[in-house]
């Protein structure tokens, strides 16, 4: 959709401005009281609601190194990782994130990855935006999230583009052309090459790793069972 929507408005002669957005231990973070409020205003109540909470509340953690052992202490946020109802948990308990945004910003949530986009060809799309950013700061605030700053970034798309600065909090956003997205490499300039480098290298490290490791390679197709004759 990111890539669908961005093209299209490059297309008609705009400039878009994207904000990728990065919480800060966000599995870890969700608040249970606050996560269980929010699933009684999806209408999830009664049993299943305090089938849910008893699944989160009461768990325990320590640390165990060698014969070392921390003394045990109370999780009171987060949702297990590596379970199916966890990463639903926490894409309840973000749904809500940019309600109240502008029409004319986008913003597109997957798991933790969070990222707004929208024209800025002047100073009013510019405010705007900056507006939207401070509203999803906000959000994170009062529902005990936090975004990662330093891993927050900006990119700027579209030739003409004014290259506005953009501030999450009081520190201004990272420029960048070039952003992992859903492990694929995106650039301002809308091609893949950097990609497809990335791909080739992985590719060759990998193939370098098997002619070091597999001593016997025999070259003969017939004896690898590839001769079709």
């Amino acid at each position: 959709m990111l890539l669908d929507s961005v093209s299209s408005s490059i297309d008609s002669g705009n400039c878009i401005d994207t904000i990728y957005l990065d919480f800060a231990k966000a599995f870890d973070k969700v608040p249970h009281q606050r996560l269980l409020y929010k699933l009684q205003s999806y209408g999830i109540t009664r049993s299943l609601l305090q089938w849910i909470a008893a699944w989160l509340i009461g768990r325990k953690q320590r640390v165990h190194i060698a014969r070392a052992e921390s003394q045990w202490t109370d999780v009171t946020s987060g949702v297990p990782q590596g379970s199916v109802l966890g990463p639903l948990l926490f894409l309840l308990f973000i749904n809500d994130l940019g309600i109240d945004i502008h029409k004319s910003t986008t913003v597109l949530k997957f798991a933790d990855d969070t990222k707004l986009f929208g024209i800025c060809n002047n100073e009013s799309d510019y405010i705007k935006l900056q507006e939207d950013v401070s509203k999803l700061e906000s959000w994170a605030l009062a529902w005990q999230m936090k975004f990662k700053v330093d891993k927050c970034t900006v990119m700027h798309i579209g030739s003409g583009n004014k290259k506005c600065s953009y501030q999450l909090g009081i520190s201004v956003l990272e420029s960048t052309d070039i952003q992992k997205d859903l492990r694929i490499w995106k650039s301002n300039d809308l091609k893949f090459e950097f990609h497809t480098l990335e791909a080739y290298k992985k590719a060759n490290k990998m193939l370098g790793m098997i002619k070091r490791t597999v001593v016997h390679k025999d070259k003969c197709k017939k004896n690898c069972g590839l001769d079709t004759s």
